[in-house]
């Protein structure tokens, strides 16, 4: 039996979320890297080798770690049986939030150019949130194989139950 539609779109919005993620890291990382008076190695460390730690580990903590895979398999079925995902409005405020936190790093960076604090936090936070959504993506594909989810996914779609 296929898939329901409604699970195709929920699946569907959290490979795009990750895509908006990626992108508007890879965007904000760039703009960093123009910033003039930091060091190379200053860069390097604060847009992708700390980052790519809190990512790692994040990810890894969230499919390794029983207790928190559960808990984001809870949260993401409840997202789909609640409908969020399924609608333009729904994934137009995932990527909205993803926008204004990429808005609010390179706030930063142009401070940063102004003799401010060089944004490495903000870099790390954010790809720790694309370590969760990488997480996600993954686990959502998992649940796929879960024979009682499949079921649920195939016969019933979202809904009050």
């Amino acid at each position: 039996m296929a898939l329901v539609h409604s699970w195709r779109m929920f699946r569907r919005m959290q490979h795009t979320i990750l895509a908006v993620a990626a992108l508007t890291y890879a965007g904000t990382a760039l703009e960093a890297w123009r910033l003039p008076g930091a060091g190379e190695m200053l860069k390097l460390a604060r847009t992708a080798i700390f980052p790519a730690a809190f990512l790692a580990l994040s990810a890894a903590g969230v499919l390794f770690v029983p207790v928190l895979r559960n808990a984001v398999i809870r949260h993401l079925w409840t997202s789909y049986r609640t409908g969020f995902g399924q609608s333009v409005i729904s994934v137009l405020a995932g990527v909205g939030v993803l926008i204004a936190l990429a808005g609010f790093i390179l706030w930063q960076i142009h401070s940063a150019a102004q003799g401010g604090r060089y944004p490495g936090g903000a870099f790390s936070g954010y790809a720790a949130g694309i370590g969760l959504l990488i997480a996600q993506a993954v686990l959502v594909r998992r649940m796929e194989h879960d024979p009682a989810l499949r079921r649920c996914i195939e016969e019933q779609g979202p809904g009050p139950w």
